[in-house]
């Protein structure tokens, strides 16, 4: 009786590492798989030395392979333990997570600019979008029907994102047709978030942004239990209605249970500035609120983003408007709330806001 490594991963797909809860297949625990004939043998890599969860893992890898390919199987004494799991954010040194209390602030826009703008400084960066029910990454980076290729590593399919503008860009958007609704409970979408994080070759990043969906839910708290985030930024808009629902996100990310550090506050839409008249505002969403809030929370203002014609037909042109040289005022005030960004995360530990 022979085998092939589908099948012993197919059967190892059973096999639960609950610190993680997920398959130790997806977790990437699975390493140097060989199989000769009916002769199984692989190495099972764990977070920390001395896991106390290895015992029950590999004997719970001899159960499913026996289950699903026979007691002919010989894996027993097979399966070495090492300490160590692969991971596929090892190499990127900061995780900034952009988010909002609702929907409609602008939060994908300033989250796709915020990148080109880190991308602007020599930072290595990526961008995911993590916003599953609603992704707007591909539009704003002109890559609607761009599908990203994959590899075959070791026993997996490992995705590589796509370059575009200096940056390496990855969208649940890439996988589905544009105009098809995810009908995804909770737990299908943590899933598949979880899955483009880890199974994604990001390579060495300075920056990795993520694009996370409005709200409070199970999205964030998949981010927050199973990513080591930097921080998170809060993108709200000067009106009452939107920083009632920021505040909800402070509150959300200060809790307990996520204790996510908060880089601060991002307001955007702050104010309408005309193109034949760049030196007039008008405060069409009422004046400072987001500056008000930010030191009502006792966090960082990081700055605030115009509202003027140019963002959104760049966006629509798949163009970020970051991108514009330093003489455009909007690309000016993106570099300006990169460069904050990068302050507060370079903060030392301890001082207020690190």
């Amino acid at each position: 009786m022979s085998y092939t490594n589908e099948q012993v991963l197919e059967a190892l797909k059973e096999v639960i590492y609950f610190p993680k809860g997920d398959n130790i297949v997806s977790l990437n625990m699975v390493d140097h798989l060989e199989v000769k004939g009916n002769k199984i043998s692989f190495t099972l890599l764990f977070p920390k030395p001395n896991d106390k969860a290895a015992a029950i893992v590999e004997q719970s890898c001899v159960d499913a392979i026996e289950k699903h390919l026979g007691a002919d199987a010989q894996v027993r004494g097979n399966i070495t333990l090492k300490a160590g799991a692969r991971d596929a954010l090892s190499r990127i040194k900061h995780i900034i997570a952009i988010a909002s209390g609702k929907g409609g602030v602008g939060k994908s826009t300033v989250a796709a600019n915020l990148a080109v703008a880190l991308a602007k400084t020599g930072a290595r960066t990526g961008i995911l979008d993590a916003d599953i029910y609603g992704p707007s990454i591909p539009l704003m980076f002109d890559l609607e029907n761009a599908q990203p290729m994959a590899e075959h590593r070791d026993g997996h399919d490992v995705i590589i994102p796509i370059e575009q503008y200096g940056l390496k860009v990855l969208s649940i958007g890439f996988f589905i047709q544009p105009n098809q609704a995810l009908l995804w409970r909770g737990p299908m979408a943590s899933n598949a978030l979880n899955q483009l994080l880890r199974d994604t070759d990001w390579g060495e990043l300075d920056y990795l942004v993520l694009d996370l969906p409005p709200g409070t839910g199970d999205i964030h708290l998949t981010i927050v239990q199973e990513v080591d985030v930097s921080g998170v930024a809060i993108v709200s808009t000067p009106q009452n209605v939107a920083l009632a629902d920021a505040r909800k996100a402070f509150s959300m990310f200060n809790n307990e249970k996520t204790r996510v550090p908060i880089l601060g506050l991002i307001e955007n839409m702050s104010y309408f500035t005309p193109a034949e008249l760049p030196d007039n505002k008008y405060y069409i969403f009422g004046k400072e609120g987001g500056r008000q809030l930010a030191n009502e929370a006792g966090v960082p203002f990081l700055g605030e983003i115009p509202l003027v014609q140019s963002i959104c037909e760049s966006g629509d042109r798949g163009k970020p408007v970051a991108l514009e040289n330093n003489d455009n005022p909007v690309a000016k005030a993106f570099d300006e709330l990169a460069r904050n960004i990068i302050a507060n995360l370079n903060k030392p530990k301890g001082s207020p806001f690190a």
